[in-house]
């Protein structure tokens, strides 16, 4: 009888994956934004922590966007990438003139915590100003896939 495996374990990437979606940039469409991240990310099998990380980290990058991204009525846009050993987490807007900067919040601010909440779930983080947007991108590496089964 074979032994049971963690959920974790089971985990088989497809080669290259990428779901992309786009939400009106407002408050209220972020956890819109989050909800679609956590089904992307379901329906690959990612396991659930680190499903919950990515969204929390997507949620973080849209809020900033939507916060701070001063073109009106745009769209903020996310794009999720299984590759082989990461998954890559893009957010798009179109204002290239704010860029995300860390700061240092006091401990009854309200804001100011997102990108040492994004350092510390990333593997890597960081933005690039793209012909007609910014981006804000994210990696996460992935766990191993589990062995075939051998009969």
């Amino acid at each position: 009888m074979p032994e049971p495996t963690s959920p974790q374990a089971q985990f088989q990437p497809e080669p290259r994956q990428t779901a992309t979606f786009r939400i009106p940039k407002h408050p209220r469409n972020v956890p819109d934004a989050r909800a679609q991240v956590r089904k992307v990310l379901a329906d690959w099998g990612l396991p659930t922590e680190l499903a919950a990380d990515i969204a929390l980290v997507a949620t973080e990058f849209v809020t900033n966007s939507v916060q701070h991204c001063e073109v009106t009525f745009s769209l903020v846009e996310v794009t999720l990438t299984l590759q082989d050993t990461q998954l890559l987490l893009e957010v798009s807007d179109p204002d290239k003139e704010k860029t995300p900067a860390p700061r240092t919040s006091g401990q009854h601010d309200e804001n100011g915590r997102g990108l040492a909440v994004i350092s510390a779930l990333t593997k890597q983080w960081g933005y690039e100003l793209r012909r007609f947007t910014k981006c804000s991108w994210a990696t996460f590496p992935l766990p191993e896939a589990a062995p075939a089964c051998s009969g």
